[in-house]
């Protein structure tokens, strides 16, 4: 039995005043209040803008706190105040409802969320499992009234929830970004530039930190004195008036390479205060820009390019003239990595080599020299806590040790609460994921690029038929996850990478096969259909063999399989691959 009560009273001095007398918990009590609006007092053309603003916040004395909040400028057309009142809160209770709350409200996309991204906690505390229970009856209660639109599995498999900058981080991740700001406002000090690179596997929650930062960043820069910064919280300490002005005129930029993934991020700049669907850039983009940047944080820096065939003519003529615009000269060895140098004072790049796929990304040694740099000057921070896959965060490497044949010494291992398996035929895996959409959400069929992309001129066409399953690819190269019959597509790593499924059911097709005699994994090139996947590079003279072709189908299924947060279903075409992949994963015809 729950003992918690919402009380909603208009946000007004006598209000308040009048229901701080009421109760003493009103006054000397840990809380949680919601602030919400109508507009009210602003010109007509705002108040639908502003009728959306909310705020969430925790107080020991709620009736003091939210007269604050009255002083402030930026709340002042807010009309509502909802205070969670339950008699075993603590501190710690309210500080994590607050953050789940703040959570969900992002994700829910429907309220401009004015919080600060301060440092949302995310710390153990006696009975926590007991309370988070309420937590989620405090959501139906607030979803009841209003506050909430949409359910909380319909929020979680969303991408503004999963892109928001509202994230509990990781200690990892709490330390990496503490010791990035302690490092970057020196160097702004100092007036010295910085290069500073995030390091992990799929899943670490790299593109959570670039986010992160950014919208931290904007909130320091942007800070008031009227601000309610909790002393308590992570990074507290950087909203100084100090900092403030360090960063008053500063120019930001979070460059993201893939179109999908950065249409995604667009998205949710778009619903959060003080940030713009503008600030995510592609690297044309930033090179184009006629002023520098003071700070670009680039994610997926893997995905940026060397000088290659690109897209369209179009680019390659792009590529030519912005290398000649900022070097002088159209010097072939030049990459993009050198463009965000080129424009940006301080870059913080976020990156994991093993996610490299195709030829035209930067060389592996180029990154392992970017790492090198920053390691030298102990800017170099390595992520290790998974936050996508249940299995944990060994899964990512065990999957990479398979994929690598008998030179990786896999051994078979079982991964508690992770739903593994291989499937015999298309079909079944299909209508299972098919299921666990049903339950879950967010389960779809992925593949490595092995069939020809027919339905992109036939309509009518099948890409991908094995037994009775007749296939299609994704029907759009942007959002593909969230769109109308994505359910019955197949997905290539072009739509995924980057992003998080529930279950991911992954076709390994004829362009992995196994040696079993020799105990390693090849590549078949005629089985590739991935054009600039396997495409020679004459301008600088490069051929790519079979074994770099290798490498780079490895490196898709390995994000493939790891795209699954609950479950990762396997089909594998080739017999003798399939035979080897069932040393290492559970059939599902035994469960």
């Amino acid at each position: 039995m729950t003992l918690f009560r919402i009380e909603r009273l208009p946000f007004e001095h006598d209000a308040i005043n009048y229901w701080m007398l009421l109760d003493p918990h009103h006054a000397n009590w840990p809380v949680v209040y919601v602030l919400d609006g109508d507009g009210r007092g602003q010109p007509s053309r705002r108040r639908d803008e502003l009728s959306r603003d909310i705020y969430v916040g925790e107080s020991l004395n709620a009736a003091a706190r939210v007269r604050r909040h009255l002083a402030a400028d930026e709340k002042k057309h807010l009309s509502t105040v909802r205070v969670v009142v339950e008699p075993t809160f603590n501190k710690s209770v309210c500080l994590d409802l607050e953050s789940y709350l703040i959570r969900m409200l992002a994700g829910d996309g429907v309220y401009n969320v004015l919080n600060r991204n301060d440092g949302i906690t995310e710390a153990d505390y006696y009975d926590r499992e007991k309370y988070q229970k309420t937590f989620r009856d405090i959501f139906e209660r607030l979803r009841d009234d209003g506050v909430f639109t949409r359910t909380i599995p319909q929020i979680e498999n969303s991408d503004l929830f999963k892109l928001s900058p509202f994230k509990a981080l990781t200690p990892d991740q709490a330390i990496a970004v503490e010791d990035i700001l302690n490092g970057l406002f020196y160097d702004i000090e100092s007036d010295q530039q910085s290069t500073i690179v995030i390091q992990g596997d799929p899943g670490t929650g790299k593109t959570v930190i670039a986010i992160y930062m950014l919208k931290l960043l904007v909130d320091i820069a942007t800070k008031t004195s009227l601000d309610d910064i909790d002393s308590d919280s992570m990074f507290s300490d950087f909203f100084t008036e100090g900092n403030r002005e360090a960063l008053a005129s500063i120019r930001l930029g979070l460059v993201v390479p893939q179109q999908s993934l950065r249409k995604s991020i667009k998205k949710v700049f778009q619903r959060t205060p003080g940030l713009r669907p503008e600030m995510a850039l592609s690297p044309f983009e930033v090179a184009e820009c006629a002023e520098n940047f003071d700070v670009l944080v680039v994610d997926e820096a893997h995905r940026l390019n060397q000088r290659a065939n690109q897209p369209s003519a179009g680019q390659n003529k792009k590529f030519e003239v912005i290398t000649q615009n900022l070097f002088g000269t159209d010097d072939l060895t030049k990459t993009q990595l050198d463009w965000i140098a080129a424009k940006s004072k301080h870059q913080i790049f976020l990156l994991d080599t093993a996610q490299s796929i195709r030829p035209a990304d930067v060389p592996s040694e180029l990154l392992d020299q970017l790492v090198a740099g920053a390691a030298a000057k102990s800017r170099h921070y390595p992520l290790t806590s998974q936050m996508r896959v249940k299995a944990g965060s060994d899964y990512v490497g065990y999957i990479r040790r398979v994929l690598l044949g008998a030179q990786g010494a896999a051994v078979r291992h079982v991964f508690d609460g992770y739903d593994l398996r291989m499937f015999d035929r298309v079909s079944d895996m299909h209508d299972e994921i098919r299921r666990q959409d049903t339950r879950h959400g967010l389960s779809r069929l992925v593949a490595g690029y092995a069939w020809p992309w027919k339905t992109k001129k036939d309509k009518t066409a099948f890409d991908i038929e094995i037994d009775t399953a007749r296939l299609r690819w994704n029907n759009t190269q942007t959002d593909w996850i969230a769109s109308p019959g994505s359910l019955e597509e197949v997905g290539s790593i072009h739509t995924v990478q980057g992003y998080d499924l529930n279950y991911a059911g992954v076709i390994i097709g004829p362009d992995l096969r196994y040696n079993a005699a020799a105990g390693r994994l090849f590549v078949a090139r005629e089985s590739y259909f991935d054009k600039k996947g396997k495409e020679n590079n004459p301008r600088l003279g490069k051929k790519y063999t079979d074994e770099d072709l290798l490498r780079f189908v490895r490196n898709v299924y390995a994000v493939l399989l790891t795209r699954g947060i609950r479950g990762s279903y396997v089909y594998v075409c080739d017999p003798a691959l399939r035979t080897y992949f069932s040393g290492f994963v559970p059939s599902a015809a035994g469960q």
